[in-house]
């Protein structure tokens, strides 16, 4: 799918996951096999967050990345940021009882202070947003120094024998599974094209390393089909 403006993808996106948010995390847990909880909990891991410190998770959704990192860092501050509201309401539904504070903004101008948060994650984001190194610089931005910036994404897997199962997988049964499930055909098309356009590991890799992150490496997982990637300010 492409677009003749950021403008016109960001409209596409905001009205897609606010159309798709009563059944976004229950479409995760069935397209993914169960996994998503698995890479959440990597993800979260990465993060590092000091005691009584502050994370920030970017395009919060539903809330299973804050949740995940509360797992983990039970005394940690969790922020959730979403531009959609509906997916920011169905956060506060799932996770009720958590402690994590909710707010409202643009990935690409985040709401915070310079050097706010101890940990910055995002979790299946960086390929709906409209400028990816923008996106980067904003949370390197409102991260300390010596903080880490951990980013959780899907990728198109690589080996020659897999490629063409997951192909199938993933562009021909799951559109018709969110369909069925959600009854929205195109939005699960949008997810499979989406992946396909993004960059590759090593790219993710190279722009945050241009946006001011060091030591930044990156693991494969579910068979090359997801990519778990950390940098830390300098």
């Amino acid at each position: 799918m492409t677009f003749s403006s950021p403008e016109e993808k960001r409209a596409y996106t905001h009205d897609l996951f606010g159309r798709i948010a009563p059944r976004y995390e229950f479409i995760n847990k069935v397209m993914s096999l169960g996994q998503v909880e698995s890479w959440r909990r990597a993800a979260a891991g990465e993060a590092r967050v000091p005691p009584g410190g502050w994370v920030l998770d970017v395009a919060t959704g539903e809330g299973g990345m804050a949740r995940a990192l509360l797992r983990r860092w039970p005394d940690a501050h969790v922020v959730g940021l979403d531009f959609n509201r509906e997916m920011l309401r169905m956060g506060r539904v799932h996770s009720a009882g958590w402690p994590v504070r909710w707010a409202e903004g643009d990935a690409l101008r985040l709401p915070f202070p310079d050097n706010r948060f101890d940990a910055v994650v995002n979790a299946f984001m960086l390929r709906n947003v409209t400028d990816v190194r923008a996106a980067l610089a904003e949370q390197v931005r409102v991260v300390r120094p010596g903080g880490r910036v951990v980013c959780l994404e899907m990728t198109w897997p690589r080996h020659p024998l897999f490629r063409p199962l997951f192909h199938l997988y993933f562009g021909g049964i799951v559109p018709v599974m969110g369909w069925v499930l959600t009854g929205y055909l195109d939005a699960y098309r949008y997810l499979p094209r989406s992946v396909q356009a993004f960059l590759p590991p090593e790219g993710l890799a190279a722009t945050m390393e241009a946006v001011g992150l060091h030591s930044v490496r990156y693991r494969l997982l579910m068979m090359g089909t997801v990519t778990l990637h950390v940098g830390i300010k300098g």
